[in-house]
């Protein structure tokens, strides 16, 4: 790669969530998945780093960072970054990066003389309205349900860690707030995961989504030849908790009812915006102890 052009803008605070983001995808997509998840990340804390304006770095990845041993607890931040598939061994990749360039740029120790503060943040399976990607699990049932098909499922034991897409972004903006006022206390990595109870299988998720659409059947399709993924997956939210006072507000079943309720109305809504906003609103009422 040649000379990397510096942005002329000049953000305070940067969010850092592109990658390619599908696991079966980066099986047919190896090399693009990485040049888009590692060296894509380098590029933008690079960018980060000759950035004068700019004093916090928000990095998203992944839970599937994690070197996942299908173990029956959750993962916790100082554990081992690995991954079997090119996605998630991808997402590893960048979460060694990041640590590399938080000790080697951005030391907290050195912060009177770079001035940044950068840290990695981990969620769980994300869904909530307007995802239409291929090969996940609401969009799957979704666009089923519309055709009045029944939804294919690939691997209905496979174990989540379910959350709407609210939980993390509300714990991705605590963290970048608490990181700006005190930038070199939370400069790490964090989880951001669903409550326990909200960690269920692929069928068990598709089944609220039918009992919430009012209409539809499932079909397995379990392939024991299909290619690899985890089937069982969790993590450990406990330092969020304890260090940045967040949890999450939802349980599995208000979760899947918020999201289903987006993708009934989109097409019925005259103002998707302002629905949106309505949805921020009902996430909000809800207590983190519901």
């Amino acid at each position: 790669m040649g000379t990397l052009n510096w942005t002329p803008y000049q953000p305070d605070i940067v969010f850092h969530l592109a990658a390619q983001p599908l696991v079966r995808l980066s099986y047919d997509i190896p090399v693009e998945t990485y040049e888009t998840n590692v060296m894509g990340t380098i590029n933008i804390m690079e960018a980060i780093r000759h950035t004068p304006n700019t004093k916090v770095g928000v990095m998203i990845t992944t839970d599937k960072c994690y070197e996942n041993k299908e173990q029956i607890w959750g993962y916790r931040e100082n554990e081992p970054m690995g991954g079997y598939d090119p996605y998630s061994s991808s997402k590893g990749a960048a979460e060694i990066a990041i640590s590399s360039w938080r000790r080697s740029f951005f030391n907290p120790k050195d912060y009177a003389k770079h001035g940044k503060s950068l840290a990695s943040v981990r969620a769980g399976n994300v869904i909530g309205g307007g995802d239409w990607a291929l090969d996940r699990i609401i969009p799957d049932c979704i666009k089923a349900l519309e055709a009045d098909k029944s939804i294919d499922i690939r691997s209905p034991k496979s174990i989540r860690p379910w959350q709407h897409v609210l939980e993390p972004l509300s714990g991705y903006l605590l963290l970048a707030t608490k990181m700006w006022q005190n930038p070199t206390e939370y400069c790490e990595g964090w989880n951001f995961g669903p409550r326990m109870e909200s960690v269920t299988p692929v069928w068990d998720v598709a089944s609220l989504v039918i009992k919430n659409y009012g209409k539809g059947d499932l079909k397995d399709l379990s392939d024991p030849h299909a290619l690899h993924e985890a089937k069982l997956l969790m993590l450990d939210i406990t330092k969020a908790k304890v260090k940045l006072g967040w949890e999450p507000r939802m349980n599995i079943e208000q979760c899947i009812e918020l999201v289903v309720d987006w993708y009934k109305n989109y097409r019925l809504t005259n103002d998707l915006y302002q629905f949106d906003v309505d949805q921020i609103k009902k996430y909000l009422s809800y207590s983190l102890k519901s």
